[in-house]
């Protein structure tokens, strides 16, 4: 496993990203695992989502610096969390790569996606008819994918199912360039958040994160 990419976002924020070359034996080597993981472990396919389980956790264990075991759980509705740290945390994974956010300004969101041309095919399923409008014709693949990493990022921020990447999340327009940021609004049952959310093209995939 190498470090990709490291990123102090600001001095409560921090982002890694881990290419993930190892044997699923290499990667449980550098963890321990309690009783529940390891059932969770063997509940995994065997293959990609067994290795992105653990590569999550090896960057977790990098980032926080530590070589004890690491409690990270999830709640009700499947987000992780630390409650022997005091930060708030995202995980994510895409073939080859798998990474972490972490905060201590308040709760975050990170997703990482592999860059086809096959998301134009759904587009009109995650994005509306005036976000749609907006999309760059020239850059519309990578656009689309900077708008769909936006919304699992703010998705994994707020943490609660029920929410509809179509109808609940909206993003205002904005030009895209290899590295920018947008405007996405959550908008739920009467109420509305509003996030800056900061986008860029990593090799061949796209890279969204967000913090409260």
């Amino acid at each position: 496993m190498a470090l990709a990419y490291l990123k102090e976002i600001d001095a409560e924020s921090r982002i890694a990203l881990w290419k993930i070359e190892e044997t699923e034996e290499e990667l449980l080597s550098f963890l321990q695992l309690d009783d529940a993981e390891r059932a969770k472990l063997k509940s995994l396919a065997k293959g990609k989502r067994t290795l992105h389980w653990l590569a999550t956790r090896v960057v977790l264990r990098y980032l926080l610096g530590t070589k004890e075991y690491i409690n990270c759980p999830s709640d009700a509705n499947g987000k992780p969390y630390l409650p022997d740290f005091p930060y708030e945390i995202s995980l994510t994974h895409s073939y080859d790569y798998a990474g972490v956010m972490l905060s201590t300004k308040g709760y975050c969101g990170i997703d990482l996606e592999i860059v086809k041309d096959k998301v134009t095919r759904i587009k009109d399923k995650f994005l509306k008819p005036e976000e749609l409008a907006f999309i760059d014709p020239e850059n519309e693949v990578d656009q689309l994918y900077a708008c769909w990493c936006a919304k699992e990022a703010v998705y994994k921020l707020q943490g609660n199912r029920g929410v509809s990447f179509l109808h609940h999340i909206r993003i205002d327009p904005f030009p895209y360039f290899p590295q920018g940021v947008m405007t996405a609004h959550l908008e739920k049952e009467g109420s509305q958040q509003s996030f800056q959310v900061y986008y860029e093209r990593f090799n061949e995939y796209m890279l969204g994160y967000v913090t409260a």
